[in-house]
């Protein structure tokens, strides 16, 4: 009797400890401890409007003004965006509307707005006059464009265009965003938005944008074939390890990097603010680990690469994936952020911290982790200052 006892109180605790091992081996998740941050401007909301492009950059200049020593400053994204939509107007009627007339864009659209137009702050044009307190474009973009179409199909050799849709787009325009402002003041001073720009402590001259693709040679300017891409803007193109140290050296020297990237892959993930390009190949995997994950089915493999449970071992990039993957449509321009600093996992795997502009959201505040290989891999094009490009390949690009 006291044996079947002993054995049953031994038989409870191995019960019960076998009801703990969960607790013990439960998902860890992903453990970030930033790096090199480098100072810049508040979290902003683009709510329901494509127009990253413009606030990720406004973002990057914003820093560029901090680190030239300058007051923080908002500026006014809707200042470029209403300009962009006048000058994509244009070039879409002038096209006979074979032009992706859309509210997507780059970030040479925001430094050349602001060569031509000037700049003016957050507070003296928000351009919100259509009832909403955040951006809000579901109704914009579709009256523009149909606008345009309509007067694209009135014109023809027999009938040219009037001379009135510029002005009624015009017109559009300042309903929704609101008349722009020829004087204003600012901290008591007055100003034109060509002189408060050339009162800012950057030089747009000093931007430059990069790409890395093969279809066009290395080492010179070329202009990136995306629907976004509607200025026909040029970027110098780079093989993608100079492309990342470039990165790696601006970060280091206290510049930011405007990014324009890929957000469809299944490794990236909003709720968990995480940006990853899991291995796919068991290779690399133990003798017991690649044992299981050869019993798994297909839906179970994928639901563990992307279950962002832990972190796993990712790919290593090549210029050819990245090719393959732009080529094939894998890769699109679809989101534009900023490159604000270096963090590392619990492992110490190295990640680059990002800011996005979809609000002060949790789990990180507005900003996200993105993994070295991520951006190797999914990286469109960077805006950066010419002075943060290490000098040999600044050499190469003739700067």
């Amino acid at each position: 009797m006291k044996n079947l006892f002993t054995l049953s109180i031994a038989l409870c605790w191995t019960l019960f400890a076998a009801a703990q091992e969960p607790d013990t081996v439960k998902a860890e998740g992903f453990r970030f401890t930033d790096g090199k941050i480098i100072e810049t401007t508040p979290v902003k909301n683009q709510n329901r409007s494509g127009t990253c492009w413009c606030f990720s950059t406004m973002t990057f200049l914003e820093s560029e003004i901090l680190r030239a020593g300058g007051e923080p400053i908002h500026l006014s994204e809707m200042w470029i965006v209403r300009h962009s939509f006048m000058e994509k107007a244009e070039r879409y009627v002038r096209l006979h509307g074979a032009l992706n007339f859309a509210e997507g864009g780059a970030a040479h659209d925001v430094t050349e707005g602001i060569k031509r137009y000037g700049i003016v702050p957050f507070e003296v044009y928000k351009g919100l006059d259509y009832g909403t307190d955040l951006p809000d474009f579901k109704e914009i973009t579709p009256v523009l464009k149909a606008y345009l179409d309509a007067v694209i199909t009135t014109g023809d050799r027999r009938a040219p265009l009037t001379t009135a849709w510029k002005r009624g787009f015009e017109a559009l325009l300042d309903a929704y965003f609101g008349e722009r402002p020829e004087l204003f003041e600012w901290n008591g001073k007055s100003y034109t938005p060509q002189s408060f720009a050339a009162s800012l402590p950057i030089d747009l001259e000093d931007y430059v944008n990069l790409t890395s693709f093969t279809h066009h040679p290395f080492y010179t300017q070329v202009m990136l074939e995306i629907p976004d891409n509607w200025m026909w803007g040029s970027s110098y193109n780079l093989p993608i390890d100079e492309l990342m140290q470039v990165v790696d050296n601006a970060l280091a020297n206290g510049y930011t990097v405007a990014w324009g990237t890929d957000v469809s892959e299944k490794g990236f993930s909003r709720t968990k603010a995480i940006g990853i390009i899991p291995e796919t190949d068991p290779k690399g995997l133990s003798g017991t680990e690649a044992e299981r994950w050869g019993q798994l089915t297909a839906k179970e493999k994928e639901e563990a690469l992307y279950s962002f449970d832990k972190p796993r071992k990712e790919r290593t990039i090549t210029q050819e994936m990245r090719q393959e993957a732009f080529d094939n449509y894998e890769t699109t321009d679809d989101h534009g952020m900023v490159i604000v600093g270096t963090a590392v996992d619990q492992n110490g795997t190295p990640y680059y911290k990002v800011q996005n502009s979809w609000d002060a959201k949790p789990p990180y505040g507005g900003f996200w982790y993105f993994s070295r290989p991520f951006v190797a891999y999914k990286s469109m094009d960077l805006m950066v200052n010419k002075k943060a490009i290490p000098k040999a390949i600044a050499k190469k690009l003739g700067l």
